[in-house]
This record gives C-alpha cells, structure tokens and sequence, in this order.
C-alpha cells in the first residue's frame, strides 16, 4: 500500500519519520518526465502502487520494497543522460505529437531512455535545448525560483528605437502577467531589420515574439545561444553531444542555490531604524550649548548680553 505523507503515531500522538520519497519525485527520476508532468499522471490516474491507482500527490513510495508502474507497465530509475541540442527550425519540444511531426529527441539516436527537454523551444525557434532523463534537475532548471539566464540571438524587422528598447527593459503586461527582457544589446543591421542579443531570466510562452510584436517589431529569426553555463558554440544545426563533467556540475550548483535576496530585519535596516527611533541627534560644535541646556537669565527674566570681543 503507498505510505500517505504524514503519518501520526496513534499512542504519542506525534508525528513519525516521513518513509520513502514523493511518488511524483520517484517517477521524475525514472525519466517520465518533469516532476510536474509527473504530477499529471498521477492526478490523471496512470501512476499504481503495488497494483492500486493513487491520486493523491502527498504519497510516498519505497521504490525497492513497492511496485510503481505507469497505464501497466513498470518503472524503474535509468541511468541518467545529458545532452546539449542545436534544435533547428520546424522541430518540437515534445514527447507526444499527434500529427507525427519530428520531435527534438528524436535527434538523440541511440538511446533507449525516456528522454525529455528542458523548458521548450518554439516550431518556429532553434539553438540551444537541454534533452535528459533526470527530471528532478529538469523540474529545478525549470523553476522561475531560480532564474536560469538564458541569452537568445534575435532578428527582428525594423530598427528598434532607444525608447522602444527601454520599454522592453521595462516590461509590459500580458494574460499571464508581466513580461521583460533583461538586457538588450545591438549586434548589427541588414536592410530594414536589426540583429539584437537579448537576454531572459525565466521565460514564458512565446515571451520575446510577444513582446516585440507588442512594439511593432516582428521577430524574423530566434535563435538561443546560451542557458545558464551552457553555450551552443559552433555545434551544427541538428546535432548534439553530451554535457561535459564541468558543465553538469554548474548546472547542478545553479539548481540548488536560489537567487533570493534575504530582506533585512528592522535591526539590519538604516532606514527602518532611522523611521522607528527618528534622526540620530546632532552632536554640538565646540564652544556652544549643549541642545538640551536651557539659556541662562538674569534674575528679571531676560538673557543677559555677550560682550563684544575687539
């Protein structure tokens, strides 16, 4: 039976160890798909546990005790595979496509895993895919919580303007929210288009042809050249190679730090000290009056004169 995912001790009435891992983390590692993807399977009812559907994303599961298989058929961890893909034009980053068309890991010949990309690349967009099986690294890299910088190369028509470029840096909204690039920067002209390197932190659907068609400015060619320590380089159109032991060993490291920015306590925080206890006091110059002395007087009330000084 799959271990639920919180467990009390009926006699202490405390809450025992968690045993196993997420079912939904278990499947990522087998190469399914992203542990979001997984997630979907189970909610769907694909995913049984020693023979019993489950659906509730809170189960955990002893992969060498428990049996998990997936519409019937078993799953188990596969050694994990990492590919850099100079995906061209016209292919998909899927795993499932009705129409038959040719599927980005379908360029990965010669490997008999369940291999999937990491985020995706559009039909009409090329360069850099990341293609493996480890999907708990996929579902990290994935995450906007870390902020994979990844650089595009753009042509796009017309010549974008200094104030259309800062209202890019600026952003604009959208049905999913708020879009903007990074960085730009000017490459080159050709004509009446413009060759620009732009630069995103997580990328939505379709984010950088939305945003300069928002401008007048339709995008004529995209192409990724790098995803956080990765760079395409000159690997041909259509082709891969796996990760060197440097690279996936940067991809691991940026997967596990998260790039937020600890907000200082009002004890750390000059301006929220300086709001709370007001403006430090001034210290006196020399020869004047402390600030809290009052002026002396003469026994009629009146301050008595200072004598001039020739």
């Amino acid at each position: 039976m799959p271990t639920p995912s919180h467990d009390k001790d009926s006699t202490l009435g405390t809450e025992r160890e968690p045993r196993g891992i997420r079912l939904q983390r278990f499947l990522a590692s087998t190469g399914l798909g992203s542990r979001r993807r997984c997630e979907e399977y189970i909610v769907a009812g694909r995913i049984s546990v020693d023979g019993e559907v489950v659906r509730d994303l809170g189960t955990r599961v002893d992969p060498r005790r428990q049996h998990v298989a997936v519409d019937g058929e078993s799953v188990r961890r596969e050694p994990t595979r990492y590919f850099l893909l100079n995906k061209p034009r016209g292919v998909l980053c899927t795993n499932s496509d009705p129409a038959g068309r040719p599927r980005a890991i379908d360029l990965v010949p010669g490997e008999r895993l369940r291999l999937f990309t990491v985020g995706r690349l559009d039909e009409s967009s090329e360069g850099l895919i990341l293609v493996t099986n480890d999907g708990e690294l996929a579902h990290r890299l994935a995450h906007p919580r870390f902020q994979v910088r990844r650089t595009y190369a753009v042509q796009v028509a017309g010549r974008p303007t200094a104030e259309t470029i800062a209202s890019l840096k600026e952003g604009m909204f959208f049905h999913e929210g708020r879009f903007r690039l990074q960085w730009i920067r000017r490459v080159g002209t050709k004509g009446n288009s413009a060759f620009l390197e732009v630069g995103l932190n997580h990328g939505q659907n379709r984010e950088i042809r939305r945003l300069f068609a928002r401008v007048g400015h339709k995008v004529m060619r995209l192409k990724r050249i790098e995803f956080g320590p990765l760079s395409l380089g000159r690997l041909p159109e259509g082709r891969f190679r796996p990760l060197t032991a440097i690279e996936l060993k940067s991809l691991r490291e940026l997967s596990t730090s998260r790039r937020t920015r600890r907000p200082k306590s009002p004890a750390e925080s000059p301006a929220t000290a300086t709001a709370a206890t007001g403006p430090a006091p001034r210290r006196p110059s020399r020869g004047s009056s402390p600030p809290d002395r009052a002026p002396k007087h003469d026994r009629r009330g009146r301050q008595p004169r200072r004598r001039k000084t020739l």
